[in-house]
């Protein structure tokens, strides 16, 4: 299958799969926002955000290798499968032993209460992520989709009735999310086949070296990358009050529905990127990707910020907790911050395709140390506005430090004019939606971001209903 139709292919399929899980995740917002208060949702983000820092660390970012080495033909699958389970295994293991010792760090003082539930959290959701990795890995794209879709509507229906129904706050936030991950390990591991290719006999010493060698540096890179997301949060939870950092973490949803075009795109991407990676017409191909992917995060950006009102109206309810609406006051600028995140991700599928990890460690160290500084000097002052602003900064400073490097390693055509001229339009965007300035200017501008990127979107849309 030619290149451009495979991505496009996977593109469609991952869409079809992520529309239906996406939509049912909004509506979640919707239903958190009603039960549980700002400092709730402060204290869920934060089991949430501790989650995604124990997963890299006691699995040891071995998922993202599954998907490296389990799509290079060179490998055998069940070596693959096996090294890594067996890996994870032990590194789960590990962390089963140390929660007692996590439970006492100061800044984890709301969630203590939840410690053995965030233990069988991560446990769940590595099980799933092993699992659903290694079934993309196979190229069974369409069974990946139907699993997003499947997880995610049992993930409703069970926070409906532990939320919703029997109102178990937080408590019921996690149980739904270890059963709907468990659900999903299993139907996967039942469906797919997945454990035909688990061979205690079939583990490889040497496999395994590669595969920790790859995955290593990817262990920081996730850390920091979740700390650089989550910081501001801290901050404004020591800062400010726990209730704002509650509003902060409703506002910070909303972009969500920019990471859902990306994350559609980027499952797609990763693969055509790792399965291009010898081609030598691999820059031409990227090149055009890139242009298209960039143009399309600048007219959802845009779009979602002319929109942001009622859809924040939509995502979060504020009849229990009125003090959620103000949120879309924060969110102008995250939205501008996600659209860099997601470029960031993009140039990150780069890196693991040509097995630069260590450079996106780098790259993400940068960005990390510019936001702690920035949200230190910023919150005092600028109070929540200052977080916004923080992330966005170090989204983009990763961003252009990774353009420079990434076209190194893979010289491809990039636009920095153009990039320049959409991102002083968004924020002019933000500045007057902050500033509840008239919709007429707003969509003024909204309007010239779309004539400025419509064109490489039209012609990648031609290209591939040519081919």
């Amino acid at each position: 299958m030619d290149k451009y139709k495979k991505l496009a292919f996977n593109t469609v399929v991952f869409a079809v799969g992520s529309f239906g899980s996406k939509i049912f995740s909004l509506l979640l917002n919707n239903l958190y926002t009603r039960h549980i208060s700002p400092e709730g949702f402060y204290t869920k983000t934060l089991i949430e955000t501790t989650a995604l820092f124990l997963l890299p660390v006691f699995t040891f970012s071995l998922t993202e290798a599954v998907v490296r080495y389990g799509l290079d033909k060179s490998y055998d699958k069940k070596q693959v499968f096996t090294t890594a389970s067996a890996i994870i295994f032990t590194g789960l293991l590990l962390m089963a032993l140390l929660m007692p010792f996590i439970q006492p760090i100061p800044i984890l003082a709301p969630i203590r209460e939840y410690a053995v539930l965030l233990a069988v959290y991560v446990i769940m959701s590595a099980a799933r992520s092993l699992c659903s990795q290694f079934v993309k890995a196979r190229g069974m794209v369409r069974l990946f989709a139907f699993d997003g879709i499947l997880t995610t509507m049992i993930l409703f229906v069970l926070s409906t009735v532990f939320i919703s129904r029997l109102e178990m706050g937080v408590g019921g936030f996690m149980l739904s999310v270890i059963l709907s991950d468990t659900c999903s390990a299993v139907f996967l591991f039942t469906a797919a086949g997945v454990g035909g290719f688990f061979d205690i006999r079939s583990f490889s010493k040497e496999l395994g070296k590669k595969l920790m060698k790859f995955s290593l540096p990817l262990i920081p890179t996730t850390v920091m990358w979740t700390f650089t997301g989550f910081s501001d949060q801290i901050f404004i939870g020591n800062l400010c009050s726990e209730g704002e950092a509650g509003i902060y973490c409703a506002a910070a949803k909303l972009p969500n529905l920019i990471s859902m075009l990306s994350a559609v795109f980027f499952q797609a991407w990763n693969i055509s990127a790792i399965t291009e990676n010898d081609s030598p017409e691999r820059s031409e191909f990227y090149g055009k990707v890139c242009r298209t992917y960039e143009s399309v995060l600048f007219i959802g950006g845009a779009a979602l910020i002319l929109m942001i009102k009622p859809i924040s109206a939509l995502l979060i309810n504020y009849d229990a907790f009125p003090e959620y609406s103000g949120a879309y006051l924060y969110a102008p600028v995250l939205i501008t911050a996600v659209v860099f995140a997601c470029l960031d991700i993009f140039l990150m599928g780069i890196y693991t395709a040509a097995r630069r990890t260590l450079n996106s460690l780098v790259t993400v160290s940068v960005a990390c140390a510019a936001n702690i500084l920035l949200n230190i000097c910023l919150i005092p002052r600028l109070g929540v506005h200052g977080a916004a602003t923080a992330t966005f900064v170090c989204y983009l400073v990763c961003f252009w430090i990774r353009i420079t490097d990434v076209r190194r390693i893979v010289p491809f055509r990039f636009s920095v004019l153009r990039n320049v001229l959409n991102t002083c339009m968004l924020l002019l965007m933000c500045i007057l939606t902050v500033g509840q300035k008239s919709l007429i200017y707003i969509s003024g501008i909204a309007f010239v971001v779309l004539l400025v990127n419509i064109r490489p979107v039209l012609s990648a849309m031609r290209a591939m209903i040519h081919r």
